[in-house]
């Protein structure tokens, strides 16, 4: 049986373990959060370093990716050398691949974008979904610098978003991750922020705890594009009146896992140390991966 294991800083009330079957190979899979403790994190590469078949970096990302340039988080960096013999991987392959590809299918049979107020949270961490939205002429607002800094200018475009990115993702990527996203027992909590942006958008889209850690009381009528998702996650969205929930990987077990895990089962399922773009697609298509629909409300 393949083993990958998720090490995520974020809260470890969000736990998971799941055995499930993918490309023929049986695999366990696995999620555990270390509440914000980079150093924990560490050691657990370590301890399981050779020992598991891939690993999935959580609750952080490795790059911030715009046009064609990335830049590398520093936090990241000290997580990603502690793996010497386990591959390792954050997400952003399935990122640029799985949900390009969620998003022309939902605009195909289950979503009209076109004319519709679209907020992604972060287009740096979620540029193949930023890209892909923006193609379906929706009303796009892009809140890297609302949400990641508390600078609330809208973004209106990807080559807007790429300006800033040249300008600031060098500045960005030095910090702590904790300054510009919600880790470990924040990832727990809800206040509500930047309402009006939210008052805004049809469509809410990108990491599910930016949402969560923001979102107001009332989400009556909208829709949100996302992952990573708990039975409670699903609940809670419910009870706001949310219209409906998509999620870009699928239900494992009665929840829906980071781009990092499915990331590495993939990776652990080939049997290679990492994938290219034309792989990653060959793959997905052979999975037939389907993005997991919730209406609550017709």
């Amino acid at each position: 049986m393949k083993h990958v294991v998720s090490v995520s800083i974020g809260s470890s009330k969000r736990d998971h373990k799941v055995e499930v079957d993918i490309l023929g190979e049986r695999m366990l899979i696995e999620r555990h959060g270390t509440d914000g403790d980079i150093g924990r994190a560490i050691n657990l590469i370590k301890e399981l370093d050779g020992k598991v078949d891939a690993f999935g970096m959580g609750g952080i990302d490795l790059y911030l990716c715009c046009c064609g340039r990335r830049y590398t988080m520093r936090d990241a960096k000290k997580i990603l050398v502690a793996a010497q013999k386990t591959p390792i991987l954050d997400g952003s392959g399935l990122k640029n691949t799985l949900e390009r590809r969620i998003i022309s299918q939902l605009a195909k049979d289950t979503i009209d974008f076109c004319g519709k107020n679209v907020l992604v949270t972060a287009g740096v961490d979620r540029f193949g979904m930023a890209e892909a939205l923006e193609k379906t002429k929706c009303n796009l607002l892009l809140g890297d610098l609302i949400f990641a800094l508390g600078i609330p200018i809208p973004i209106r475009s990807v080559k807007s978003l790429s300006r800033y990115a040249r300008v600031l993702a060098p500045l960005i990527s030095q910090l702590p991750f904790s300054i510009i996203y919600p880790t470990g027992h924040n990832q727990d909590k809800t206040t509500p922020k930047h309402g009006k942006f939210f008052k805004w958008a049809d469509i809410i889209a990108g990491d599910f705890l930016f949402i969560k850690h923001y979102m107001p009381e009332d989400l009556k009528g909208k829709v949100i594009i996302t992952n990573t998702t708990t039975a409670e996650d699903v609940e809670e969205l419910k009870e706001r009146g949310l219209k409906m929930l998509v999620t870009t990987t699928p239900e494992l077990s009665g929840r829906s896992f980071g781009t990092n895990v499915m990331e590495a089962a993939l990776v652990a399922a080939s049997g290679k140390v990492e994938l290219t773009t034309d792989e990653y697609l060959s793959l997905l298509e052979k999975l037939k991966f389907e993005p997991r629909v919730v209406k609550f409300e017709e």
